[in-house]
């Protein structure tokens, strides 16, 4: 497998900029692709060891392209992430005033994140999609547009100034990101862990839902995302994209995913790793039975059943 990583190019993306605050990040050849589908397709060819991509900011939600493409294709799995705080600037051409922008183009996870801003001060500006925060700076250096939204630190490398700097909608918006790579074994748990996995329903009944998430209450799970997306198979139909606390060693996060597995059509497991913020999950009192001791005392209390010892 190549020594490199992929990830949301071109150069000068927020996922750039979060990518090489990873230590390992200074032992590869980063390489940058156009679009999540691409550098995830590149893990997928052998042609990447891994993928760097965001995946969920706090204004807007999960980002549904990189959600599609880690449930649709061939099974990857998710070691790292990362989250960083996000604040826009307004690159333009030298000598573009505010007067001047018709046009305007960013990711479109960014238009959540400056969409006040934007009807303040450019009410009737053009919004103009783009592959990423820095594609829309170069289609700006190049003439297509009169302004993007993307990271300052991006204006230097596509020849563009930063007519306003410190954009966002939301105070201490951040933007979370993965690595991906091909399916392995877990990194050991740290204590601070999460889980994410993809979850289909047999069939669409009244309670379906419920059923679903009974598997991570009754074991005293707490949900850090949960967020549906469709299938493709026909409108109602919906997959459940979930991020849970915990690791899938501890004794009560495989019980879960044991239980979703007998009642689901389908599970696919995104992998168990650290939490970016490092802070320990939400485990409820051990007296309500969620704690591994009990977990591992139950599952023995049963084995001395049925050898008689009990």
């Amino acid at each position: 497998m190549p020594a490199s990583y992929a990830y949301l190019g071109p150069e000068g993306t927020f996922t750039e900029v979060a990518l090489r605050t990873l230590p390992e990040a200074a032992t590869r050849e980063l390489i940058p692709y156009v679009s999540v589908q691409s550098a995830l397709d590149a893990v997928r060819a052998g042609e990447a060891e891994a993928a760097f991509v965001p995946i969920e900011n706090s204004v807007e939600g999960g980002i549904t392209t990189t959600l599609d493409e880690l449930v649709a294709g061939a099974p990857l799995m998710i070691y790292r992430e990362v989250l960083l705080s996000i604040t826009f600037a307004l690159l333009v051409r030298p000598g573009t005033k505010l007067s001047d922008i018709k046009t305007v183009s960013a990711h479109p996870a960014a238009q959540p994140q400056v969409r006040n801003w934007l009807k303040k001060h450019l009410p009737d500006a053009h919004w103009e999609s783009a592959a990423s925060n820095a594609d829309a700076a170069r289609l700006v250096q190049e003439g297509q547009y009169d302004a993007a939204f993307a990271g300052e630190f991006a204006a230097a490398r596509y020849g563009l100034e930063a007519l306003e700097t410190g954009i966002h909608d939301a105070e201490n918006a951040q933007t979370r990101f993965v690595l991906v790579g091909r399916p392995a074994r877990p990194a050991a748990p740290t204590g601070a862990d999460k889980t994410s996995i993809v979850l289909w329903q047999r069939d669409d009944h009244p309670g379906g839902l419920r059923d679903l998430l009974g598997e991570f209450a009754t074991r005293g799970i707490n949900l850090m995302l949960l967020q549906s997306r469709p299938t493709g198979a026909g409108i109602g139909n919906y997959c459940f994209c979930i991020d849970a606390e915990g690791h899938i060693s501890d004794r009560r996060v495989a019980d879960a995913l044991m239980g979703l597995k007998r009642i689901c059509l389908q599970v696919r497991y995104l992998g168990s790793y650290p939490r970016a913020d490092m802070q320990p999950g939400d485990v409820r009192p051990p007296r309500l039975g969620t704690s591994d001791e009990e977990f591992a005392g139950a599952a023995d209390w049963v084995a001395r059943c049925q050898d008689g010892r009990f």
